[in-house]
């Protein structure tokens, strides 16, 4: 029996595109982590800056992940270098601005 016969090319590219979906909604929770003090009475201009940046790095995400999950709709999709270290910057962005606002 070939391997050929039961590999199935689609699968990575659709098991990438949902991870680039999970990753999306984790960075949703983190974004709305970041958030939270924001909200809460007395906050000031930090939090505030803090909250904007988490936004913005969430928009970021997700916008990559879509553009990602577009490029592997096609036949053979192409490798994305600069996407991947965007994406890398950006969840880097999210994690220290969830740590600093753990340290709050």
């Amino acid at each position: 029996m070939s391997d050929e016969r039961h590999r199935d090319p689609g699968a990575s590219a659709e098991r990438t595109r949902l991870a680039w979906r999970r990753t999306s909604l984790s960075a949703a929770a983190v974004g709305l982590l970041t958030v939270r003090p924001a909200f809460v009475p007395g906050a000031g201009p930090a939090e505030w800056l803090a909250a904007a940046a988490a936004m913005v790095a969430w928009a970021g995400i997700v916008g990559l992940s879509l553009h990602r999950a577009r490029d592997l709709r096609t036949r053979f999709p192409r490798p994305a270098p600069r996407s991947v270290r965007a994406y890398a910057l950006l969840v880097t962005t999210m994690a220290v601005l969830g740590g600093w606002v753990v340290m709050l």
